[in-house]
């Protein structure tokens, strides 16, 4: 079953998520029947996503024979040990994450300027401290790198979100979960405290009962 308190709505922080993160996992049909995962770097631009590479390969091909494809971004970030809230039960344990899962169709791009377009958004996630020369189509030294990389764009058919950062816990039990994340003190664990503080329910209701 569904946890709906887990589901993210909001498209903002959907959308920031998909810009911090450079790295997902494309679901694509092979004609055999089974599906394929590919991992790759995209770029989530204008409502579409962008993912490059050769024009040969699996992928290419499946997506030839049917352009339906999944993909999947993930980032975890801290685990939740099950004593942070029961010192006998091993039930309480799990981890707190983002998550994104898109549903669309991919078209291999021919336009040279949609084309460009796609790769200076990529540059701009991956090197935004420049360092090159804009990617111009009318540039002869772009040009023939632009016709020789395969480009996709994948049109979102639907989009989903889930972060799990103890929505579900009650009161008491999220008090010990954060309190547990700040005295472990590992790499995130305060960011994730952060985001428990921001994303669950009876945490804002409190900071507003504050005010």
């Amino acid at each position: 079953m569904r946890r709906k308190e887990l589901e993210m709505m909001d498209t903002v922080e959907i959308e920031q998520f998909l810009q911090e993160m450079s790295f997902g996992v494309l679901g694509t049909n092979h004609t055999d029947g089974w599906p394929e995962l590919t991992p790759l770097n995209f770029v989530y631009h204008n409502g579409n996503l962008y993912f490059h590479g050769s024009g040969a390969g699996r992928k290419m091909k499946n997506l030839k024979a049917d352009e339906r494809v999944t993909f999947v971004v993930a980032k975890e970030f801290s685990v939740i040990p099950s004593y942070f809230t029961d010192p006998k039960l091993a039930c309480p344990a799990t981890a707190f994450f983002k998550s994104v899962l898109i549903k669309g169709r991919a078209e291999p791009l021919s336009d040279l300027a949609e084309k460009a377009e796609a790769m200076a958004a990529f540059m701009q996630k991956l090197q935004p401290e420049g360092g090159y020369e804009p990617i111009d189509p009318a540039d002869p030294d772009y040009a023939g790198q632009l016709k020789s990389t395969a480009v996709v764009r994948v049109t979102v058919d639907e989009l989903t979100a889930k972060f799990k950062f103890g929505q579900n816990l009650k009161s008491t039990e999220f008090e010990k979960v954060t309190d547990g994340l700040y005295k472990r003190d590992k790499e995130l664990d305060r960011e994730t405290a952060a985001l428990m503080q921001a994303l669950c329910p009876h945490a804002r209701t409190n900071a507003d009962e504050q005010k």
